[in-house]
C-alpha cells in the first residue's frame, strides 16, 4: 500500500471550536484512511503568502494509503473532510484564512501534474511549516520512502531554516488531548527536529 504525507493547518475557529480541536477532528476523520496512521506535533507558523491573518497551527500525518484508495479518491475525501469542518472553497481569498486545510504531500512514488491535483506538493520545498513537522514523523517512517527523496527533504529543510515556526504542543500532548496515536518522535522547543539521519 503506498506510504501517504498529509500536511494540516487551520487558523480561524469554526462552530466553538479552535484550530486545535479542528485538527484533533481532522485526523481522527483521516484515520479510517490511512493504516498504522502517525501524527507530528503541532507547530505556531507565521503566514507566508497573505501576511494579515492570525497564525496557523500546522502538522502533519502519514500512514499506508487504504485498499483501493487512489490519489483521486484521497483527494476527494479530503474535500468532504474540509468542508465538513467549515472550508468553504467558493467563499476563501487564495492563501486566506480557512478552519481547515489538508494537502497531499506525498502519496508512494506517484507523480501527478493536474490542474487540480499535483503530487508531490508544488511547494513543498518551500514551507518549512510542512517541512519541520513531516521530518518528524519520517524520521522513524524514512524506509517508507525513497532514501534519495528523504535526504532531498532533510536538505530543503535545512535551507529553508526554522524561522516563523514554533513548537507549539507535542505529538504526545495532542494525543492525549484528542484521544490519538502517539507519535514517538519529540522535537525540542526551537523546532530542529531532523539531523538527516535515519532511525534504525
Amino acid at each position: 500500500m503506498p506510504f501517504v504525507v498529509l500536511g494540516l493547518g487551520s487558523n480561524r475557529p469554526w462552530q466553538g471550536m479552535d484550530s486545535i480541536e479542528l485538527l484533533q477532528k481532522a485526523c481522527a476523520a483521516l484515520a479510517p484512511l490511512l493504516g498504522n496512521m502517525r501524527h507530528s506535533s503541532v507547530y505556531s507558523t507565521k503566514p507566508m503568502y497573505v501576511e494579515y491573518q492570525s497564525d496557523f497551527y500546522n502538522m502533519a500525518v502519514c500512514g499506508q494509503a487504504e485498499k483501493a484508495l487512489t490519489p483521486r479518491a484521497l483527494l476527494s475525501e479530503i474535500h468532504r473532510i474540509e468542508a465538513g469542518l467549515g472550508r468553504n472553497r467558493a467563499e476563501e481569498i487564495r492563501n486566506g484564512p480557512r478552519s481547515m486545510d489538508i494537502d497531499i504531500e506525498l502519496f508512494g512514488s506517484e507523480r501527478i501534474l493536474e490542474p487540480d491535483l499535483e503530487i508531490p506538493h508544488p511547494r513543498l520545498a518551500e514551507r518549512a511549516f510542512v517541512l519541520i513537522p513531516m521530518l518528524e514523523i519520517l524520521s522513524e517512517s524514512a524506509d517508507c520512502i525513497e532514501r534519495g527523496m528523504y535526504a532531498g527533504l532533510v536538505q530543503k529543510a535545512r535551507l529553508v531554516g526554522t524561522e516563523g515556526v514554533m513548537l507549539y504542543m507535542s505529538a504526545a500532548d495532542f494525543a492525549a488531548s484528542g484521544a490519538l496515536p502517539v507519535s514517538r518522535v519529540e522535537p525540542d522547543a526551537r523546532g530542529q527536529i531532523y539531523d538527516g539521519k535515519r532511525s534504525e
